[in-house]
C-alpha cells in the first residue's frame, strides 16, 4: 500500500511512514494511492463482530507490510481497551429512521479517542523499533489536544506540544490538556483562534531545517492514520442498520473535515453511503461551499460548538483532490489561493463533490433549541456539537436511516447544555477531580520564531 500527496510533488510513502511524516513535504496530505474494495459479503460478516476484530478488518488492507497481523491486532486491542462502552460506539435511536451514533465513550470523551488511542499505539511499536525519538506538534480546537496528550503521555520516545487558542476552549477541554503530569506533554495557549493555531503547525512543517532538527511528527487529522481509524465506525453503524443490503446516510458535525472524509473512504470501499451530510454552525464556509461552490474566509466567530469554529478546513483538501480527479498541481493553485482569501470550486469538481456530500448550517438559537427539544423528546443529552448534526439530519430524513455522529460527551461542554435543558451534564467518575488537578500551561503570543524556540527548550535530547 502506497500513500501519495494531495499536492503530487512528495515522496511516495508506504504507511509507517505516511503516519510518522504526518504532512507531506510538498505541503499536501498523504491519501492512498488506491482504495481497496470491500465485497458485499465481506461487509456482511462484520455483522456482531466485537469492535476490535470490525477494525481489524476494515483497516488491514491499508497498512500493507508496515505491521504484521498480530502486531497491528494487539496495536487495536491495547488502543480500546480502556473505552467505557464494551460496544466502543453504541447505536441509540433517537426517532424513525434517526440514529445517534456514539462516539464519546473513549477516555477523553470525544470521538478523537477512536484514532488517537490506535495512532499512539502504532507509533509507539514503530519507534521502539530503531530507537527514534521524535517530537509531535498538534493544533486543537478542543478535542484533538487531549485525545492526543492521553495517548502520548509518559511514552519514553515522544515529546508532545499541543497548541489551543486561549480562551476558545471549554474548561474540561482545557483541563484535560494542562492536568497530566506528565513530562513529556506539554499544553501551549496561543493567543489567536484555532485557524493561527492549524496555521503555526503546518508553517513549522514547511520550514524544513526546524523539522529536521527536531524530529517533527503530527497527530492533526491531517495525519491519515487518523482518518483510517475513524473509518471503522461507519461499517460497524452501517451493518448494525442492515448494510450492505441497505443504505445509510450519515449526518457530521464537522469543522476540519476528517470525520466526513472518513465516511467517504469506507463509500470509496463499498459500503452503501447515500449521503454523507455537512453539519456547520455559525462559522459554515463548508456548507456554503456546497451550495454555491466558492471557496471564501469570512474569519472566526466564537460559538458554543467551539470544535467547529474553522475556516481552514485542511481535510477538505483530500476531498478536493478526489473531485479533481487526482489532480495535484490543481490543488496546489487552490491551496495557495487559499491563502489570499479563498477560491471558486470548478463546476466538474462541485458535481463531483455533490454527488458525496450534501450540508446544512445551524445558528447558535437552532443548536440550544435543539439540545433542549432532544431532551425533552427523548431523554437524549446532545453536547452542542452533536446538536448541530442532529438539527441537520433532521433536514434529510426519509426512506434511508440517518446516524448522526455524536461527537463528545455533553459533560465536556456543561455551560451549553444547561443554558439549554436546565441541567448541568456530570463528568463520568472517573474524571470527577478534574476540576481539583493542578494545571500546567504556557501562554505564547501567534509567533513562529516564539513556538520553535519554545519546542527546542522543552523538548527531550
Amino acid at each position: 500500500m502506497r500513500y501519495v500527496s494531495t499536492r503530487g510533488d512528495a515522496p511516495v510513502l508506504n504507511f509507517e511512514d505516511a503516519m510518522l511524516t504526518g504532512l507531506a513535504r510538498d505541503g499536501g496530505l498523504y491519501v492512498p494511492e488506491t482504495v481497496p474494495e470491500m465485497r458485499p459479503d465481506d461487509i456482511a460478516a462484520l455483522a456482531g463482530l466485537p469492535y476490535e476484530d470490525a477494525a481489524f478488518r476494515v483497516m488491514r488492507p491499508f497498512v500493507g507490510e508496515a505491521f504484521a497481523d498480530d502486531e497491528f491486532r494487539d496495536a487495536i486491542e491495547a488502543a480500546y481497551a480502556g473505552f467505557g462502552h464494551d460496544a466502543r460506539a453504541p447505536l441509540v435511536q433517537l426517532g424513525p429512521n434517526h440514529f445517534l451514533l456514539e462516539l464519546f465513550h473513549g477516555p477523553t470523551l470525544a470521538f478523537k479517542d477512536f484514532a488517537m488511542q490506535l495512532i499512539g499505539q502504532l507509533f509507539q511499536r514503530a519507534l521502539a523499533r530503531d530507537g527514534r525519538r521524535i517530537t509531535i506538534v498538534g493544533a486543537t480546537s478542543g478535542d484533538t489536544g487531549s485525545a492526543a496528550i492521553e495517548a502520548f503521555r509518559g511514552l519514553d520516545n515522544v515529546d508532545v506540544f499541543i497548541f489551543f487558542p486561549q480562551g476558545r476552549v471549554s474548561e474540561v477541554q482545557r483541563r484535560q490538556m494542562t492536568t497530566p503530569a506528565e513530562a513529556n506533554v506539554h499544553a501551549i495557549a496561543i493567543e489567536g483562534d484555532f485557524d493561527d493555531c492549524q496555521a503555526a503547525v503546518k508553517d513549522m512543517f514547511n520550514d524544513f531545517a526546524f523539522r529536521d532538527e527536531v524530529a517533527l511528527a503530527g497527530v492533526n487529522s491531517i495525519n491519515w492514520a487518523r482518518v483510517l481509524a475513524q473509518v471503522v465506525y461507519y461499517f460497524t453503524a452501517a451493518v448494525s442498520l442492515g448494510a450492505p443490503h441497505r443504505a445509510v446516510s450519515f449526518a457530521v458535525p464537522t469543522g476540519n473535515f476528517g470525520d466526513i472524509y472518513a465516511g467517504s473512504i469506507a463509500r470509496r470501499m463499498g459500503l452503501r453511503i447515500e449521503k454523507l451530510v455537512i453539519a456547520t454552525n455559525q462559522n459554515d464556509i463548508l456548507h456554503r461551499t456546497l451550495v454555491s461552490g466558492a471557496h471564501t474566509k469570512e474569519g472566526v466567530t466564537p460559538s458554543i460548538s467551539p470544535s467547529m469554529d474553522i475556516q481552514v478546513s485542511s481535510n477538505f483538501e483530500r476531498a478536493l483532490f478526489d473531485a479533481y480527479g487526482r489532480d495535484g498541481r490543481a490543488v496546489a493553485q487552490l491551496m495557495a489561493e487559499l491563502r489570499d482569501g479563498g477560491f471558486t470550486v470548478s463546476q466538474g469538481a462541485m458535481q463531483a463533490l455533490r454527488e458525496v456530500y450534501a450540508s446544512g448550517r445551524v445558528s447558535e438559537e437552532e443548536t440550544s433549541a435543539t439540545i433542549r427539544d432532544m431532551h425533552a423528546r427523548t431523554g437524549e443529552v446532545l453536547c452542542p456539537h452533536t446538536a448541530v448534526g442532529v438539527k441537520v439530519a433532521g433536514e434529510h430524513l426519509g426512506a434511508t436511516p440517518v446516524v448522526t455522529l455524536a461527537t463528545a460527551h455533553p459533560a465536556k461542554f456543561p455551560d451549553a447544555v444547561e443554558a439549554a435543558t436546565g441541567r448541568r451534564p456530570a463528568l463520568p467518575s472517573r474524571m470527577a477531580n478534574l476540576y481539583d488537578r493542578s494545571e500546567r500551561v504556557t501562554e505564547v503570543p501567534n509567533d513562529l520564531s516564539v513556538i520553535e524556540d519554545l519546542i527546542r527548550e522543552r523538548r527531550t535530547r
